[in-house]
């Protein structure tokens, strides 16, 4: 195995824009496969000419440096080819989620003032009633409609040829803008470089020890920034392979895996849970995956012991501040931790910088809970068309994570819950995400949300939504001992709601507004108080 340092220095040295290190790649791996997807493989020239002819067909409907075009569908190799086009063109990708309803997507498109759309056949209906909402008279090309169709992506590009332009995308040149999740209000549009996803992929070279005979299995959203910054750009840095499939299928993975020869994936903590709980027939063991990032404290014994991936890993980062922290590949591994600050292969190469802090921004001890700020090199560009929330996610070039985090005296970050996800009791402020990790431990839950709720006296009173584990019995009461054995006093729920399911944001985090306003999570509720 090749250490990431040497993986880097396999390719020549690059500029620091897209085209030009796919270009170093290109040129050493050129028949090799760089996009396997449904029964197609595409070698790395190939999707090369693919995407400068995709700038060509850009170019024909007037994409010029620094405009912006939107990408709605299910995961696909359009989506790559688009990144690439654009950057080479200096114009920038705004990947949609494409189970956004009229409303969202509406806002996405008039505020990122889109010229373009590329969509797939799901998503269409959708994209035609947002323009129509914002009077917009942006182009629609279509992913997977017949080569034949006037408006058919892969048909255009078929029929094109390569752009004669030399790239006028560069390293600072803005090349993505990815929509926050917006579960609290608008959705805020990071902005990213080309240099900074370049840059990320290398660190994830260093994170994840990539070779250039990986396979990456990408099972995460393209309009997520950790199937962007972490797999694709990951696969771009180490010159390796991805496996792309529509969307994750918790029935179909070990298979998928297994027959394309996966070697490494990425996943979020819901799918590691859904994996653990599905019946075993449907594992395969002849899978190669050696490494496997997301993976939390309670699956990894089962990653582990069950399902042979000795290669766990678990970090920090968000939209605004890609691939912070993580565990490091030579351990000691710390379950429950974010891990260390990372580091980029080339040690002469700085990386994030952490500090924890007071609500005054004091520098807190070892042990103490405080917010997490961060200095890295490749922190947003900034929020879209927003110089007040940019101004205000920053203090002196830190970002303000607005996360509780504390710190061991061998450096190891812990997070405790968001800054504002605080419940307030008799005085005290309790972290939901503690409540949730121990209940967590409880046998039969399969999923948790500590919420607060009013209290008659002031303050809040604390909540539990939770979702059993099919065929288990398990009581209300049962989960309210397990808590006071484990739990001060102030901390044990005054009310246990079991649901048939939580509700989730599109990347899979539980959708706590939505149970805070669900009145069924209340009327459904035993009161241990009552």
């Amino acid at each position: 195995m090749k250490t990431p340092f040497a993986v880097l220095n396999t390719y020549r040295k690059h500029d620091g824009s897209l085209h030009d290190t796919f270009i170093s790649r290109a040129t050493i791996k050129s028949d090799d496969p760089f996009i396997a997807q449904q029964g197609r493989t595409l070698a790395w020239s190939e999707f090369a000419q693919d995407y400068q002819k995709l700038a060509r067909v850009f170019e024909l409907k007037g994409v010029r440096h620094g405009m912006r075009i939107a990408i709605m569908g299910r995961n696909d190799a359009a989506h790559v080819m688009t990144l690439f086009a654009l950057a080479y063109l200096g114009a920038i990708m705004v990947p949609v989620n494409p189970d956004f309803g009229e409303r969202e997507t509406s806002y996405v498109f008039r505020h990122a003032d889109i010229s373009g759309v590329i969509a797939d056949t799901v998503a269409t209906p959708i994209v035609e009633a947002a323009l129509k909402t914002v009077e917009s008279t942006a182009w629609i090309l279509k992913i997977d409609a017949p080569a034949s169709a006037p408006d058919s992506l892969f048909g255009m590009i078929a029929a094109s040829c390569a752009t004669q332009q030399p790239p006028q995308g560069r390293a600072q040149d803005t090349c993505i803008i990815i929509y926050t999740s917006g579960t609290t209000g608008f959705p805020k549009g990071v902005m990213h470089s080309q240099f900074n996803l370049v840059t990320a992929g290398e660190a994830n070279v260093e994170r994840l020890h990539l070779q250039p005979d990986d396979r990456v299995f990408i099972i995460l959203p393209f309009f997520h920034v950790n199937a962007v910054f972490y797999s694709l750009s990951g696969v771009l840095a180490s010159g390796a392979c991805m496996i792309l499939i529509p969307r994750f299928s918790a029935s179909n993975f070990w298979h998928i895996a297994a027959d394309h020869g996966a070697t490494v994936v990425n996943i979020i903590e819901a799918i590691g849970s859904i994996l653990c709980a599905r019946d075993r027939s449907e594992y395969r063991p002849d899978h190669k995956l050696r490494v496997c990032y997301g993976v939390r404290k309670g699956a990894a014994p089962i990653f582990r012991n069950e399902f042979g991936i000795q290669k766990l890993f678990s970090g920090f980062g968000m939209t605004e501040i890609p691939g912070v922290t993580c565990n490091p590949w030579e351990g000691p591994d710390k379950p429950g931790s974010m891990g260390l600050p990372g580091k980029h292969p080339d040690p002469q190469r700085p990386w994030a910088t952490c500090r924890v802090v007071d609500d005054d921004g004091n520098d807190v001890e070892a042990g103490t809970a405080g917010e997490l700020w961060v200095k890295t090199p490749i922190a947003m560009q900034g929020y879209f068309r927003d110089p007040e929330q940019t101004e205000q996610a920053f203090h002196e070039g830190w970002l303000k994570t607005g996360d509780l985090v504390k710190y061991d005296e061998d450096g190891y970050f812990y997070h405790l819950s968001r800054k504002k996800d605080i419940i307030r009791r008799r005085g005290e402020n309790i972290a939901a995400a503690e409540l949730e990790m121990v209940i967590a431990e409880l046998p039969g839950i399969s999923q948790i949300a500590a919420i607060a709720v009013p209290s008659e006296l002031g303050e809040d009173d604390i909540l539990i939504a939770a979702v059993k584990k099919p065929g288990i019995s398990l009581s209300e009461q049962q989960v309210i001992d397990w808590c006071r054995e484990r739990l001060t006093a102030v901390k044990v729920p005054r009310f246990v709601s079991f649901l048939d399911e939580l509700p989730l944001t599109p990347t899979h985090k539980i959708l706590k507004s939505a149970l805070r306003t669900d009145p069924q999570v209340r009327a459904r509720a035993i009161d241990f108080q009552a």
